[in-house]
């Protein structure tokens, strides 16, 4: 299976959370799915440190590399899926991971209710 995680999903990952559901803590452990990383779920983690909304340790990014996950760039093809989306989902972090999601044909880990209004696969708990 191919599965990309949507933000909090990795954070509760990097946490060991019980917030993670068997489902989702036995779907990302499983060594035969793809595990996918978005640099708009980088970026998002990145911004919320710097407004002061999120405490993550100095080696995040390197500890995210070291998971073994795929990362995925934005590319211009990302960027334009993401901006003909229906405006269910406002919040452009998540706007663009249901675009990537969408167009590289993965699906999402996500507890955000907000993603089932889109035409996309999601691993449901």
């Amino acid at each position: 299976m191919n599965l990309f995680l949507d933000t909090h999903i990795l954070l509760w990952w990097l946490d060991d959370s019980p917030n993670l559901s068997d489902t989702e803590r036995n779907a990302v452990a499983d060594p035969g799915n793809l595990i996918v990383v978005s640099a708009a779920v980088i970026w998002e983690i990145r911004i919320k440190q710097a407004l002061g909304k999120l405490e993550i340790p100095a080696d995040f990014y390197p500890v995210i590399k070291d998971q073994g996950f795929e990362l995925l760039p934005i590319s211009a093809d990302h960027a334009d899926a993401a901006g003909g989306l229906p405006m269910h989902h406002r919040d452009p972090f998540d706007r663009m991971i249901i675009a990537q999601a969408g167009l590289e044909k993965l699906s999402i880990v996500t507890r955000d209710n907000v993603f089932k209004k889109y035409d996309i696969s999601i691993l449901t708990t």
